[in-house]
């Protein structure tokens, strides 16, 4: 069974900002939430090290390199912003056999959720 479609629709129903990213630092994909995130810029096909400072490249080079010393290395807390309250993380990408092919960038917000629960229009 080709769960593709399923992790696509996954992805962009996600309120959390995702991007990913290979290991030459190559925007391969922006969810919905995270292009509007960017003022409703797709940024695929850039250089995600372009949009960041030295400080934080070289903080993208380390994660990196730690996520590729051993298949546990996965998940970084980068980011707390107490403005927006919203944690950011990266995470390994992985293939089968545990390879790192990439990572991802995302944005947790950690505001409780008020609405009414089950609330159907």
């Amino acid at each position: 069974m080709n769960l593709n479609p399923y992790f696509k629709s996954i992805i962009e129903q996600d309120t959390a900002s995702v991007v990913i990213c290979d290991l030459s630092h190559k925007i391969l994909y922006m969810n919905p939430a995270a292009i509007a995130h960017y003022h409703g810029k797709d940024l695929s096909g850039m250089d995600l090290l372009a949009c960041h400072n030295d400080e934080s490249q070289e903080k993208i080079r380390t994660v990196v390199r730690w996520f590729s010393t051993a298949p546990n290395h996965n998940i970084v807390h980068t980011f707390f912003n107490e403005k927006q309250n919203k944690d950011g993380y990266m995470v390994a990408l992985r293939d089968e056999d545990g390879t790192l092919i990439g990572y991802y960038e995302k944005h947790e917000y950690r505001t409780r959720d008020d609405s009414p629960f089950y609330d159907l229009p």
